[in-house]
């Protein structure tokens, strides 16, 4: 008797997986404004862990590192949800099958534009 049951279906995880490296690739103004708000809220509320200032201006500067790579981080989260959306959406749409297919599309697509947009701003 099984306990617990499980089924991992890896087209799904695949799929979303691409499509928020696809949305993180595109959509890099958005990107930098998350990672700027979140670091800045890191940076705000590690400043009340602290009771003095002199241990507080001492460990600044790797505290600011270290939420920085928090941040940065952490911004995948919002990507990954609107992945398994758009995963979703094109599973209900066009089937399982096409869902990776569409998912390298999408990557393939974004890093294109990225180029471009990059080349563009000089």
């Amino acid at each position: 008797m099984e306990l617990f049951s499980w089924e991992i279906n890896t087209t799904i995880i695949a799929g979303s997986c691409l499509w928020c490296l696809a949305l993180y690739i595109c959509l890099a103004n958005l990107r930098e404004s998350i990672i700027d708000k979140l670091d800045h809220w890191f940076n705000f509320a590690q400043r009340f862990l602290y009771t003095s200032d002199a241990e507080f201006k001492r460990t600044r500067k790797d505290k600011e590192s270290q939420n920085a790579f928090l941040a940065s981080f952490m911004s995948i989260i919002p990507f990954l949800i609107i992945g398994i959306i758009a995963n979703w959406l094109v599973e209900l749409t066009l089937g399982r099958n096409w869902s990776i297919s569409i998912g390298i599309l999408a990557c393939i697509s974004s890093a294109v534009y990225d180029l471009g947009r990059r080349d563009s701003q000089g």
